[in-house]
């Protein structure tokens, strides 16, 4: 050791492992990737074989692993030898992801896959491995300690004041990881060994560069040298030329897999630099913020999707059903993991690339809506046809508004409907059905054709519930038909009805309406006979016409505000009352330009900006404000041209009330602009040429709800540009507070630099962003990952609704000093065509976890289902049954599912104080546990004498709770 303290070369250790870091997808699509991937891991197994000393970590994702394998099965049987040999580190995830376009659920489902089929190889790495994502959630160290992984290593969004090669990760509930920080990246000895004659040389200066880096755990504590790039294999020869670089430098190089250098380092982090939250910081490497605005409709369909298998699908299966759907929901979590994948999900990839993720993202939400349309339809056959089954999302009980398509007792008549329990809710009517679907006149000739398409009992997607044959009669003088006939004689025509409704006889058969109309058809006409048949036999007449009508029920469109119990169902049915009824106190009214519930008003202002006020005086004015701008980045960076021009005023504003209340207002605006066509990059400024594009703006507002729903669409005939919303705020604010993966992160105004990168504090948010200052804070409730900016020095808040770009990487981009990539294009990344997106508007006062932020966000991403009953009619309602709630202030839910019969909650204290959780069920609570995030049993918990389990929390806490109902 020198006098300084640091070791010296025959005293360093250095790990080197070879590896690679695969793209499953990203600049081409998924199976030319993998055509690559099977020849690198054939090259390299083969080397492995022959020489046992060959080490290789395979990316720290199994899909690598089972990609490869579903080309070459036969080699299974050798993967599972290396990895238990501990030659060969495989998992613990299943996909690298992108940690900010998932949900936090996905994250541990990730983890979880990835685990449980490592073990089937022989065991996984033990460590978090987090090479190449764009920046890190706050709760990733809870996550990977709650799966028993004690290490953490990752490269992008290291703060500036890290200085050594380990640091102490930190989440919000306090729970503190060994992370490892790839200095240079996951490729800091990629060039090692390509010349064998500079190995020596450039082995010790690798080492002076990771000497430098060291963490203090003494001198001869093994350094990490990552010996791997893209897509690439190691040197065939690294064994021997690592041995000839030792001799020479006096360096012990030795070659080894991650688990084997994690396994010389130790887990503590008492002295260690702390860094708390999440990893954004572009001071050490990029982070690519622009991917989490691109393709912001893959974004929109992964929200979709996450949401229908982890608050639907699953809950109704664990609850409600028996455990045959389980391999659905398995199918359906595959897809999601896949998509998101960090070239996935964030739309940074070609487009084929992207065109597959979509497929997929579609795909898991069809086999969730598969399985909670299989739990419905057994609800449905215990509650009458003529009424509905209505199905509550989340774990409290709510009063809800329910749009429902019911039967009237004839047309116009106003109805309500009662519940299971005999109460009555009044309704608002929103639109009538047509009951007249076909009114047609054809020849005697085309009946058979007529019946033909009656399929059994049913005809024109309804049932048959009565038909009628009215015989021909001469058609009066001067009528239309009158001159229909070829034979001069008076034309006759017959009338054929239909009756159809959602259900119909199911004693039906039309061979009675074939008999009746052949009785018609073989009566004497007075001649004029074809030779061809009739509907029976009879023969026809062509101077005979026929009507034929098909006539439905009369039926409307109500809302309704419906009692529903937690993640449970009520029952309803329409029944005539004397007039229409009227919703109070909280009833809700459009005038004009407003909207007002007594909780909000709202008022349009000629611009089309919006005025949100509240009983309370809180007041926000140009709300609403719609910017376009020019962006001729890349999918990875936003970049406006040199010289930019916004749009942000309207040339024409029209608005129309949809929807006057009581139960619910609907009010549409909209704006017309002219938007520049393009960019001229080589000139550095946007198009002069412009499209006249009409923005759509729909305001909803709820009984009984204090934020406000919004709905834009456009369609998007420009290019290379930016869409954002502009939300001034109630007064300037200096933090934002978005929620994303099982917690709130605190971001300012400004993202710390320092690496190439220009830092836009463009953040990314989840289930809501919110902020403000002592006059008020306005909150955005989200559906989906979305982009945001506090803009104007805090004064108002901006939201991206597109951002539509042609590169997926450009080798000049203003943002960014190097590629990100090659420089392809990608003109559906341009995103042409109809856009909308969806968010809500919640002004506030106090601090965001006291004022019901997130139980407000909870409600809006989370509508009712409701089922049209199957059981006999007139039958009595079924009563309402209560599934699970979780209560308790802060808490938040965010799963339930079936883990080997028990029924297993998961939940997160989101909020920054001590809380507690209280779980129970509508049927008896036999016993209750914690567990860890991958299922395995904890501690037993006691059950209250109300049934009810109590659980401590500490802030930030992420907890798994298993039940053990009694069966239904």
């Amino acid at each position: 050791m020198t006098a300084d303290g640091r070791a010296t070369a025959d005293e360093r250790t250095i790990v080197v492992v070879p590896h690679t870091h695969w793209d499953r997808e990203w600049y081409e699509p998924f199976q030319r990737f993998r055509l690559r991937l099977v020849a690198l891991l054939d090259e390299v197994f083969e080397r492995m074989e022959r020489d046992p000393r060959q080490r290789f970590t395979l990316d720290g994702q199994l899909a690598a692993v089972d990609d490869y394998l579903e080309v070459r099965p036969e080699r299974r049987d050798q993967v599972a030898a290396l990895v238990a040999d501990g030659r060969l580190a495989v998992g613990p995830w299943q996909i690298l992801l992108d940690e900010f376009l998932c949900s936090g659920e996905n994250i541990v489902r990730n983890l979880e896959l990835g685990l449980r089929r490592s073990a089937g190889f022989g065991g996984a790495m033990p460590v978090g491995y987090l090479p190449d994502m764009f920046g890190h959630v706050a709760q990733m160290p809870q996550i990977l300690a709650g799966a028993g992984l004690a290490h953490a290593c990752v490269w992008r969004g290291v703060p500036e004041r890290v200085r050594t090669s380990a640091f102490a990760w930190i989440s919000p509930d306090g729970t503190a990881i060994r992370t490892e920080y790839l200095h240079g990246g996951y490729g800091n000895a990629a060039g090692l060994v390509d010349n064998p004659a500079l190995v020596p040389r450039r082995a010790a200066e690798l080492a002076e560069r990771l000497a430098g880096w060291r963490s203090d755990d003494g001198p001869g504590t093994p350094m990490l040298a990552m010996y791997g790039a893209d897509h690439g294999a190691p040197a065939a020869n690294t064994p021997d030329l690592l041995a000839g670089a030792a001799e020479q430098t006096g360096l012990r190089l030795r070659v080894g897999t991650l688990s084997e250098y994690f396994a010389d380092q130790p887990t503590e982090v008492t002295g260690l630099p702390e860094v708390h939250g999440e990893l954004r910081s572009h001071a050490r490497a990029n982070i690519l913020p622009g991917v989490y605005s691109v393709r912001a409709h893959l974004k929109q369909a992964m929200g979709r999707a996450e949401r229908c298998v982890e608050r639907y699908a699953e809950p109704l299966a664990a609850l409600w059903y028996d455990r045959s759907a389980q391999r659905f929901l398995d199918m359906a979590w595959i897809r999601l993991i896949e998509a998101s994948c960090h070239d996935s999900v964030t739309g940074c990839g070609c487009d084929e690339t992207a065109e597959q993720v979509a497929t997929r993202i579609a795909e898991a939400e069809q086999l969730g809506r598969a399985v909670h349309d299989l739990v419905g339809a057994r609800r449905a056959a215990e509650t009458p046809r003529d009424g509905h089954v209505v199905f509550n999302p989340t774990p409290r009980p709510r009063t809800v508004l329910v749009r429902l398509d019911v039967a009237l007792p004839s047309a116009g008549t106003p109805v309500a409907l009662e519940t299971g329990a005999g109460v009555v809710v009044p309704t608002q009517r929103l639109g009538v059905t047509p009951t007249v679907l076909a009114d047609d006149s054809c020849d005697e000739t085309d009946l058979p054709m007529v019946l033909a398409r009656v399929h059994g009992v049913e005809l024109y997607g309804q049932e048959i519930t009565r038909w009628s044959v009215s015989p021909p009669e001469e058609v009066p003088a001067g009528s239309p038909a009158s001159s229909a006939s070829s034979s001069g004689r008076p034309p006759r025509s017959g009338t054929l009805t239909f009756h159809v409704a959602s259900h119909g006889d199911p004693t039906f058969d039309v061979a009675e309406v074939r008999a009746a109309l052949a009785a018609v058809t073989a009566a004497p006409n007075g001649g004029g006979r074809d030779e061809a048949s009739g509907p029976d036999g009879g023969v026809p007449d062509r101077d005979r016409r026929w009507r034929v009508r098909i006539l439905a029920e009369p039926r409307a469109a109500v809302a309704a505000l419906v009692e529903v119990p937690a993640l449970g169902w009520t029952s309803v049915r329409p029944v005539p009352v004397p007039a229409p009824s009227i919703v109070s106190p909280s009833s809700v009214v459009a005038r004009g330009r407003m909207l007002d519930n007594g909780l909000l008003r709202v008022d349009v202002a000629d611009d089309g900006t919006l005025l949100l006020h509240t009983p309370a005086g809180l007041r926000v004015g140009g709300i609403g404000r719609i910017v376009d701008g020019g962006d001729v980045g890349d999918s990875y960076n936003y970049a406006p041209p040199a010289t930019d021009s916004s749009i942000d005023k309207p040339q024409s504003v029209r608005t129309a009330i949809l929807h006057e209340g009581p139960v619910v207002a609907v009010l549409d605006v909209l704006r017309t602009y002219r938007w520049p066509v393009g960019a001229e990059l080589a000139a550095g400024s946007r198009s002069v040429r412009t499209e006249s594009v009409t923005v759509a703006t729909r305001l909803e507002l709820r009984a009984g709800e204090p934020f406000l729903r919004v709905a834009t669409s456009f369609d998007n005939r420009s290019e290379d540009h930016r869409v954002r919303v502009h939300l001034p705020l109630p007064s300037r604010a200096d933090t934002s507070y978005a929620q994303g993966q099982f917690a709130v992160v605190a971001r300012g105004l400004t993202s710390e630099g320092g690496c190439g990168e220009v830092p836009l504090p463009t953040y990314p948010a989840a289930g809501f962003v919110a902020a403000g200052g002592a006059d008020g804070s306005l909150a955005v409730l989200l559906t989906q990952p979305s982009e945001y900016e506090l803009v104007d020095g805090g004064r108002e808040l901006a939201l991206t609704l597109l951002r539509s770009i042609g590169m997926l990487s450009r080798n000049r981009n203003a943002m960014r000093d190097e590629p990100a990539g090659p420089q392809l294009p990608t003109p559906l990344a341009q995103c042409r065509g109809e856009r909308t997106a969806e968010f809500a508007l919640l002004p506030f006062r106090g601090s965001w976890h006291t004022a019901g932020v997130s139980a407000a966000a909870e409600a809006y991403r989370h509508e009712v289902l409701a089922f049209a009953g199957a059981g006999p009619a007139g039958g009595a309602l079924p009563p309402d049954r209560a599934g699970l709630w979780c209560d308790g202030d802060g808490v938040v839910l965010t799963s339930v599912r079936d883990r080997d019969g028990l029924v297993e909650v998961r939940m997160v204290a989101e909020r920054p104080r001590d809380t507690t959780a209280i779980i129970g069920a509508g049927r008896r609570v036999r016993a209750a546990r914690r567990a860890d995030l991958l299922g395995r049993p904890g501690a037993i918990l006691p059950i209250g004498a109300d049934g009810a389990v109590r659980l401590p929390l500490r802030a930030w806490e992420i907890a798994t709770v298993q039940l053990d109902l009694e069966s239904p």
